[in-house]
């Protein structure tokens, strides 16, 4: 078991996320490629006190830029999870 601060790394806000925090109180994380759902949940419980329902993981991939010559590079990839909370418990996040 891995320490609840090194699982999460960091909040992702977007217009989407905004979207699902006021319409279904989902909230989204990037995450430890290596944790699994219940490590994640674990975490999220610990962290902000609150009850969590489902979580849902998915691993992004990093976008292909191009560099100053013909080169390519690309963009690291991350580990995101969606969790859903109970009913009136939401976090604060300012």
């Amino acid at each position: 078991m891995k320490a609840s601060d090194i699982i999460i790394r960091t909040f992702i806000l977007s217009e989407k996320s905004s979207r699902g925090i006021e319409q279904a109180n989902q909230y989204c994380f990037k995450v430890e490629s290596t944790a699994n759902k219940q490590d994640i949940a674990r975490a999220i419980e610990e962290l902000f006190k609150v009850k969590v329902i489902k979580v849902n993981t998915l691993h992004r991939k990093g976008k292909q830029k191009r560099q100053r010559s013909q080169k390519y590079g690309r963009t690291t990839g991350y580990k995101k999870a969606i969790v859903t909370l109970k009913a009136g418990d939401k976090i604060e996040l300012v």
